[in-house]
């Protein structure tokens, strides 16, 4: 290997966190205030040797190389160091321990319109925010109606960009940084602020970007698209790297880690979504990954959904039936223990659970709800809508490293393709089939 774009060897960065004596004041009355003025500053003079400050390391011996044209993408809970990490290495802030060394020029997109002025129209701040990203006037007055076409802001050009809506904001400030054409591009989540087509297209331009042999560090809590665009991942954890290997591994442990946040039964007993004719019989739900036990699910994997119920009386049958439902609340499919039928109970039953397994999954990442019926020889008494939910998160499903684009539905599909030509016999090219 050649000179990597990055080297960042044992960094550390610690903040220190001032604690005034006392805890925290209570609010005040005006004129509480003017009356306790006086001895307020006597008593913050002579407070001021008692605060006491906290050391808070927010990376802590962070070591690794990017290589140049290298996609990284970085990952992790909020708070684990991820943006700490990229202000260190755009020079924004210091690290306390440890360097980082970058070969190439560095373009950012750490929030959103920095650098921006807010009383200055768009086209006086792509001028300005290019300036500081370092681009000179010739440059830009040469990339300017490319900056203008992509940010799609040609009607507000003119307009201060203090009336501009975030996701304004945004799509001017990254298509500056994408025409800066740096080395090295990093982004941290702000794409999240756009619609679902301009991130579509922001991702597109950070691949072309890849293309031209740039380095790319790529924050985003979006996994799928770090799934599909990154070829290497590092999951932080309280300001370390906990994980620094492939993507698909990188997030599987980050959702192994997050399952352990969230809660893994529902409890159904006050369940706003219960209709007002039920009879609650339903207690409890759980939703499980059943390769693994976790709470979420890759796509293809199996789902297990497993509900605890308890009757007034016994119950000499059981009908079960559930809907899967997207964030709009639209039904995706439905299934029933009447059309796949379940072995019959051996013996009345007033409590227990009855468990639901979909295999194959083919739901893209996201979380659905999933509404419960249960009921006795065909006839449902306790009905929940939205009872639970399914987080499926992103997995090389195709064996190819790409998943399908997030704006194109809910399912993913195996398919086969097939190319015919003129100039030879028929042959097909296949994907992943099953």
């Amino acid at each position: 290997m050649g000179i990597p774009a990055i080297r960042v060897e044992s960094l550390g960065k610690k903040y220190n966190l001032a604690h005034a004596a006392g805890g925290r004041a209570g609010y005040k009355t005006l004129r509480e205030s003017l009356a306790g003025g006086v001895a307020t500053l006597t008593n913050r003079l002579r407070n001021r040797s008692r605060a006491t400050t906290e050391e808070f390391w927010a990376l802590r011996d962070v070591s690794f190389d990017v290589q140049p044209g290298e996609v990284l993408g970085i990952i992790g809970r909020n708070g684990a160091g991820k943006s700490t990490l990229l202000k260190v290495l755009s020079r924004i802030t210091k690290p306390t321990t440890g360097r980082a060394v970058i070969n190439g020029r560095v373009g950012s997109l750490l929030e959103v319109g920095t650098g921006f002025h807010p009383e200055l129209t768009g086209r006086e701040n792509i001028y300005l925010n290019g300036s500081i990203l370092g681009m000179s006037r010739k440059e830009i007055e040469r990339k300017f109606d490319e900056i203008v076409d992509f940010a799609e802001i040609e009607q507000f050009l003119d307009t201060p960009v203090k009336r501009y809506s975030s996701g304004m904001y945004v799509r001017l400030a990254f298509a500056v940084a994408a025409h800066l054409e740096p080395e090295i591009l990093i982004v941290d989540e702000v794409l999240a602020v756009g619609d679902i087509s301009f991130q579509q297209k922001c991702l597109q331009k950070m691949e072309d970007v890849s293309k031209t042999g740039r380095t790319i560090l790529f924050v985003s809590h979006q996994l799928a698209a770090i799934q599909s665009f990154c070829t290497r991942c590092l999951y932080f954890r309280d300001g370390t790297v906990a994980l620094d290997g492939p993507t698909s591994e990188a997030i599987n442990a980050y959702h192994q880690a997050v399952a352990i946040y969230r809660e893994a039964e529902v409890i159904l007993t006050d369940h706003a979504g219960r209709t007002a004719d039920s009879i609650p019989t339903m207690e409890r739900v759980r939703i499980s990954n059943d390769a693994d036990g976790t709470d979420t699910i890759p796509m293809g994997g199996t789902a297990r959904i497993e509900t605890m119920f308890r009757s007034r009386g016994p119950l000499t049958d059981l009908t079960f039936g559930l809907v899967v439902k997207d964030q709009n609340q639209t039904p995706l499919f439905g299934i029933n223990n009447l059309v796949i039928p379940t072995p019959a109970l051996d013996r009345p039953t007033s409590s227990g659970s009855i468990g639901c397994v979909l295999r194959n999954l083919p739901l893209m990442p996201g979380r659905y709800a999933v509404d419960l019926y249960l009921g006795s020889h065909g006839h449902n008494f306790d009905v929940i809508h939205s009872a639970a939910s399914i987080v499926v998160v992103a997995a090389d499903v195709f064996k190819s490293g790409k998943l399908p684009p997030s704006n194109a539905g809910s399912f993913w599909w195996p398919a086969s393709w097939e190319i015919k030509t003129d100039e030879q016999p028929a042959g097909s090219v296949r994907g992943r089939d099953e």
